[in-house]
């Protein structure tokens, strides 16, 4: 409280109170719209989809194939979900900021951070993720690549390179150096291999990856 407000006898309480009836006095006068304004923000009210939450929303999405029901706030990421309640553990949680491109799966084939993306945002949507691609036993060609180019080293990025890179092969069989950067410029390598990731990429324009 200032100086002036003890000097007028103005309680703590009363400059709170009348601040708070001066704002809502300027907010119901900011609220008189003209018809026409008053009809476009009910509009826009009508357009709102329903609120969800805050307690676990049942959703059903495809995983790898399978078809997973569960129920889960709205809060929680598609990276959360995928690792917590599916044990789905490939997609990696490295910045949590989706910068680091860790966390790529596949949504409906279009690669995504998982950790920037809400669980119930992929409610009716197939995920794919690094355990989708191929297994130790019949791996996909592009994690084949990756083993025989040596383009892994702790890991923690791996899996997300792997999903970016077949996203990449499936729309770019043979990609020029602008489409390698567009199609990987989002994942990050803290080990440094990207000489053996670009190694997988050159071969895949010189036949030696296909599509799957």
């Amino acid at each position: 409280m200032t100086d002036d407000a003890k000097r007028s006898g103005l309680s703590r309480r009363s400059f709170l109170r009348s601040g708070a009836a001066g704002a809502l006095s300027g907010g119901l006068a900011a609220g008189l719209l003209t018809g026409d304004a008053a009809g476009a923000a009910a509009a826009t009210d009508a357009e709102s989809p329903d609120t969800v939450g805050p307690g676990p929303v049942e959703i059903e999405l495809e995983v790898n194939g399978a078809t997973r029901r569960l129920a889960v706030e709205p809060r929680v990421t598609l990276l959360d979900g995928l690792r917590d309640r599916l044990d789905v553990t490939g997609p990696k949680r490295v910045c949590d900021r989706g910068t680091c491109g860790a966390c790529t799966v596949l949504e409906d084939g279009r690669p995504i951070y998982a950790c920037s993306r809400l669980m119930i945002e992929s409610a009716g949507r197939s995920i794919t993720t690094v355990e989708g691609l191929g297994s130790p036993d019949a791996m996909h060609d592009v994690q084949q690549a990756f083993v025989e180019n040596d383009a892994q080293q702790c890991g923690y990025c791996t899996p997300g390179f792997v999903v970016a890179t077949a996203a990449l092969l499936a729309r770019h069989p043979a990609p020029s150096e602008r489409e390698i950067e567009a199609g990987l410029g989002g994942n990050l390598c803290r080990c440094g291999t990207y000489k053996g990731i670009r190694a997988v990429v050159e071969g895949a324009g010189g036949g030696g990856v296909s599509g799957g």
